[in-house]
């Protein structure tokens, strides 16, 4: 386990700046001269020290002859290093998101393999979702999903799913498919579509376990066909929900005829 000392490192200070700092906890207010021989610091370095802490406010400092240092009690260090921290968390998200955006990427598609790998680069996804999200989804995999979906739409990102099953979510739009069973046997099992903003997106199988294997990429040349494909499966649904009795009067039950007519190769 590490020291208290090395803990202290590793939030940013240095071997004697931690050293001077644990020292005064154990007697302040002290001089400078005290604090060198009971932190083990040579007194030609421990004021270039004791100023390094102060000008981070995390000793001070009295007026007069001779200076004394009281450090910062532990919860107030511990806060404003907190502080910073998240301040500096912030400030790097920001600055990466704008690089991220202005880089110019080179459209590679990239094979996931494994369920688990599809569903976590599905969230990033998510999460990276700035104006819409269009998804073709199973229920049995809402549940993987459904946290980033909702931090998504309290973001303002509009979610628009095809719903295969019965799929219950108060922060999307979510049109069901009414032939789940007939497209997940052609399909060879459940899927996973996000597309994001109209430039990335995830796709592939999920039911398979660590056998799944899906692409991602940004490469318009699978981009725009496989959200152009949801598309066209929201203009069926809708026009299925408005003129049902029309259309399956011509294609059978769930537009089945047309199923069959265009069914995969075996």
């Amino acid at each position: 386990m590490a020291s208290v000392a090395e803990q202290l490192q590793a939030l940013g200070m240095t071997d004697w700046e931690s050293r001077a700092y644990l020292a005064l906890l154990e007697e302040a207010p002290a001089t400078g001269y005290a604090i060198a021989k009971r932190a083990g610091i040579a007194r030609s370095k421990i004021y270039e020290v004791l100023a390094s802490l102060a000008a981070d406010d995390y000793v001070q400092v009295s007026r007069g002859e001779p200076q004394l240092y009281a450090p910062l009690p532990p919860r107030e260090l511990i806060s404003r290093l907190r502080s910073r921290f998240n301040d500096n968390l912030d400030a790097a998200e920001a600055s990466l998101s704008a690089f991220a955006a202005d880089a110019v990427h080179d459209g590679a598609i990239w094979d996931l393999q494994g369920r688990a790998a599809i569903i976590e680069r599905a969230n990033r996804l998510i999460a990276a979702a700035q104006h819409r999200i269009l998804a073709e989804l199973w229920a049995q995999d809402v549940p993987a999903l459904e946290d980033s979906l909702r931090r998504a739409a309290d973001r303002d990102v509009e979610i628009i799913i095809v719903g295969y099953g019965e799929i219950e979510l108060d922060c999307a739009t979510v049109h069901p498919h009414p032939a789940t069973d007939t497209v997940t046997a052609g399909l060879g099992g459940r899927w996973v579509v996000v597309s994001i903003d109209d430039r990335e997106l995830v796709a592939g199988n999920v039911s398979a376990g660590a056998h799944s294997r899906a692409a991602w990429t940004s490469h318009p040349g699978l981009v725009v066909p496989v959200t152009e494909l949801v598309r066209h499966d929201l203009y069926k649904l809708e026009m299925l929900a408005r003129h049902g009795d029309i259309l399956e009067r011509s294609f059978g039950p769930s537009l089945q005829k047309l199923r069959d007519k265009y069914a995969p190769l075996n």
